[in-house]
Parts: structure tokens; C-alpha cells; sequence
């Protein structure tokens, strides 16, 4: 099951090294082919929170299976698109069927395992949680650059048998309820979807379109609005709701939402913060960022076991703030980041924060589920879900708007402090313009103050990041004060039974 979920959350970020690639395959203008991760990710998040139902009518097995066969076939489907319409219409509901495979994952790791193995469950979906996004792009520009941009998608084919096969026979932990297709609220349902979707969308399309300023941003907006009021008042009031949302009354459940809604703003800020800055201001080639970046990675994979050991050796208040606070500690390096950073700057950088993360991953998810009675796992564990991508997606919009806001700011800044009556300013421009000369170029004192004004947006847009990282430093920080708010509880390893004595 974990393979599975790793398939479908890695299908999120594989296709982003590759878009160009698809582009030119299926004829597609740059607008169009950015909804190819658009169509995966919105239907997406309905699918999330309503796995939790179809998980009790009918069993945790066979709505498993049916999502893994329906990802399968909708990722060889994607591969043989011809065209965009297409492409969207079979992305969409890939992401739609296969979202069933992320939390069901949860609510068996919290339910078929006793307390002192709970840990170390949460270690290996923390792992892939974390893993997913970092080599989805490395792995996507790997297949492309070897086989096609087609391989993307079929990539899933012998991994989605594999799955299917032992799920089949060996995942038979609980049988559904078949009397909760009696009533199942339809408007729960409808108002779900346009609230989600619409927020998705907003969140996705906001920052490019300028926010409110846009119409369709800001009804959507609106709709998203009035939309979620209405699902949380059906869910209240009706009787067999889709979502059981009485998971909140637990203090640690509301408590552990609030840090995986910042656990994914920070992994999904920093994966989008660190490729951006590589490619955009160190000019490197897409391997040259994969490599930087697969550092994540690597430092996750290996500190895995040490930062599962750590969570249960203590109070699950103290592992997540101990996590969330060194992950602060990682990300604050940023603030001073400079052109001239190397491979080992971003690595420390990186290195820091997947260790504070993936502890901090850990001890929030035992947190929120370890209080909770076992028939609100199901509901539980689709919500906690949603906050994580919700999260990356509010952290995504926010440091897209602070780079631009920030940039446009550090650049009058800047102009303003470094003027052409200042000294400094001349002694460069009469540099440029010399050396403007001597290339040849025909307008020697026009090439210098382009190039002293490339400079100057340069320069503003590296502050603007250091500005986005020390953002996410501050969320880090947020969580870190929130976490201590949690009821306490005995350390993991206090709970493991006492050995057996030999006869």
C-alpha cells in the first residue's frame, strides 16, 4: 500500500522537468499544458477526505484496489494522449481515482498497528511524503531524457500490477459497511467538490493572475467562500455525514492538523524555492538542479530510522517541536542566501531541514491519531491529508506573491539607494561602459546602463528570496509554539510491552 501511495504522490511533481518535452509531443501552447499538473492536483483534494466513507462502505482492501487499477489505467491512457484535451481529461482523473491510495495508507498505519509500532509506520509514510516531490522532477528528466516523456506515465504500470497482486492477498484488514450507501448525502458531496475545487483553483492560478484584481480569482474566491460554510454546516447537522469532522473536539487531533498544514507548506515551499533560485539566478541546467536537490532526499532517506527512534524515545509535544524548530534553524540559512552559493550551501540548507521535518512529520501524525477512537481513523486520516496539500498549496501562492512583492520592493530600494549621482554607481558604469567599448558593442553607454539595471534586478530578486526562506522559517517557528499545546503523552517506547520471559 505504501508503494502505492508513493506512485501517486510522486505523479504530482514527476511531469514538471518534462513540460516543455510534452508540450512540443501533444501540440500544446504554454497555457494549456501547465493544467497538466493543474487537472492532477484539483480533483485530487475531493478524493482525499471522501476516501475516508468509501473506506467504511466498503472496506479499506477494495477501495484500495479500485484505486490503484483506476490510476494504472488512467496513467497508460495519459501516456497515449494525442492531444491536451485529452491528456487534461485522463490527468484529472488519474489524480481523481488515485487520490483514494494517499490517506488510506494513514488510517491502516494508525489501526492494524499496535502503539509501539505506530512510530515506525509513521517514519515510512513520513519518508515517502518527503521523498515524492523531492525526485519526482530528477526521476521525470531521467525517463524523458532516456526514453520519452510518454514513460512518465507508464512508468506506473509494473509497480500498479505489483501492488495490486499483494493487496489483494494480504490486505484484508476490515470489511465495509454496506448500510452507509443508505442516504449518502449527495449535497455533502456537491458542496465538498466547489468548495475544494474552487480553493485549489485560487490557490493554484492566484498568484500569476494578481489575486483579486483578476474576476474569475476573486468569484471563486467568493464561491469558495460561501461553499465551505455550507459543507461544514451539512457535515454538522446531517446525520450520516461524508466527513466526520467531531475528529476536531480532540484537542491533539486539531493540534496535529495545524503542524502537517505547516509540515506542507515547508516541504513543498522549500522543494519550490530551491530549484527556482538555482535555475533562475545560478542559470543551472535541470540535472544540475536535480542533483542539488536529490541532497533532500538522500539526507530524508537516511535519517529516517534515527528521527522515528527519536519520536519514540519522548513526549510527541517535544518531538515536534524539537523538529520543527531545527528545521527552522536549517531554512534560516537561507535569509543570507547569495549568487555565489555552491552545491554544499544548499545541501547543509537542505540537510538540516528534511531532519527537522521528517521528525516533526512523525510526531505530528502519532499526535493527532494515537487519541482518537479507531471509527474516526478513517475520517481522520483523509483530513489530515487535505491540510498537507492544502498547506503546500497556501505556502506555494504566498511565496509566489512575496517574490514578486519583494522583488518590486528590494529593486526601488536598491534604485533609490545606489543613484547615478552616487559615486560607486559612476566608477561601475564607467567600468561597463569601457568594457562595453572595447567588445565592440555599437552603443556602449545604453549596453552599460542595461547591464547596471540587470545587476540591480538581479540583485533584488536574490534578496526576495532570502525574504521566502526566511518566511518559512517563520511558519517553522509558528508550528513550533503551537505544538506545545498538545495534551501530553508517555514517550512510544514506554508503551511497547514487556518482553516475554523464557520458559
Amino acid at each position: 500500500m505504501a508503494i502505492g501511495q508513493f506512485m501517486a504522490m510522486l505523479d504530482i511533481q514527476i511531469v514538471a522537468s518534462s513540460l516543455p518535452q510534452i508540450q512540443a509531443g501533444i501540440s500544446a501552447s504554454a497555457d494549456e499544458v501547465s493544467w497538466i499538473q493543474t487537472a492532477y492536483l484539483i480533483p485530487e483534494v475531493v478524493m482525499i477526505p471522501l476516501s475516508g466513507y468509501l473506506s467504511r462502505l466498503w472496506g479499506t482492501q477494495k477501495v484500495f484496489m479500485v484505486s490503484c487499477a483506476g490510476f494504472t489505467i488512467m496513467s497508460v491512457l495519459t501516456g497515449l494522449s494525442s492531444n491536451i484535451d485529452q491528456m487534461i481529461v485522463t490527468r484529472a482523473l488519474q489524480g481523481f481515482i488515485g487520490g483514494a491510495m494517499i490517506p488510506t495508507v494513514y488510517a491502516i498505519g494508525f489501526t492494524a498497528f499496535p502503539m509501539e509500532r505506530r512510530a515506525t509506520a509513521g517514519m515510512i509514510m513520513g519518508l515517502i511524503i518527503s521523498l515524492a516531490p523531492m525526485i519526482g522532477p530528477t526521476l521525470g528528466g531521467q525517463l524523458t531524457d532516456l526514453l520519452s516523456w510518454r514513460w512518465l506515465f507508464f512508468v506506473n504500470v509494473v509497480p500498479g500490477i505489483l501492488v495490486l497482486t499483494l493487496v489483494a492477498r494480504f490486505a484484508d484488514f476490515d470489511k465495509g459497511d454496506p448500510s452507509l450507501a443508505l442516504g449518502f448525502d449527495w449535497p455533502g458531496l456537491i458542496v465538498m467538490a466547489v468548495f475544494l475545487v474552487s480553493m485549489q483553483y485560487v490557490l493554484e492560478e492566484g498568484a500569476s493572475k494578481s489575486w483579486m484584481a483578476d474576476d474569475r480569482i476573486l468569484w471563486l474566491t467568493v464561491l469558495a467562500v460561501v461553499a465551505g460554510g455550507a459543507f461544514i454546516w451539512r457535515q454538522l447537522a446531517y446525520r450520516q455525514p461524508i466527513v466526520q469532522l467531531k475528529c476536531f473536539a480532540d484537542r491533539n487531533f486539531s493540534v496535529g492538523i495545524l503542524i502537517n498544514f505547516a509540515n506542507g507548506a515547508v516541504l513543498f515551499g522549500g522543494t519550490f524555492l530551491i530549484p527556482l533560485f538555482l535555475g533562475r539566478i545560478e542559470r543551472l541546467t535541470p540535472a544540475q538542479v536535480g542533483v542539488t536537490m536529490l541532497v533532500s532526499g538522500v539526507v530524508t532517506f537516511m535519517i529516517a530510522p534515527v528521527a522515528g527512534r527519536i519520536v519514540r524515545q519522548f513526549d510527541p509535544r517535544l518531538s515536534m517541536s524539537f523538529g520543527l524548530c531545527l528545521c527552522a534553524f536549517g531554512i534560516w540559512s537561507g535569509h543570507a542566501v547569495t549568487k555565489n552559493w555552491g552545491f554544499w550551501n544548499f545541501a547543509w540548507l537542505q540537510g538540516v531541514r528534511a531532519f527537522g521535518s521528517m521528525i516533526a512529520m512523525i510526531g505530528g501524525q502519532l499526535t493527532a491519531m494515537s487519541t482518537l477512537p479507531p471509527q474516526l481513523m478513517k475520517s481522520a486520516s483523509g483530513i489530515l491529508n487535505l491540510a498537507r496539500n492544502t498547506g503546500g498549496a497556501v505556502g506555494l501562492a504566498l511565496l509566489s506573491t512575496s517574490l514578486t512583492q519583494q522583488t518590486a520592493s528590494h529593486m526601488t530600494d536598491l534604485t533609490s539607494a545606489v543613484g547615478m549621482s552616487d559615486g560607486r554607481a559612476q566608477a561601475m558604469m564607467a567600468g561597463l561602459t569601457q568594457r562595453m567599448s572595447s567588445m565592440g558593442v555599437a552603443d556602449p553607454a545604453g549596453a552599460a546602463r542595461k547591464a547596471f539595471d540587470f545587476m540591480l534586478s538581479e540583485q533584488a530578486q536574490v534578496l526576495a528570496f532570502g525574504d521566502g526562506f526566511a518566511l518559512l522559517t517563520l511558519t517553522c517557528l509558528c508550528a513550533a509554539v503551537i505544538s506545545l499545546l498538545a495534551k501530553p503523552a508517555p514517550p512510544v517506547a514506554a508503551l511497547q510491552p514487556p518482553p516475554r520471559e523464557e520458559r
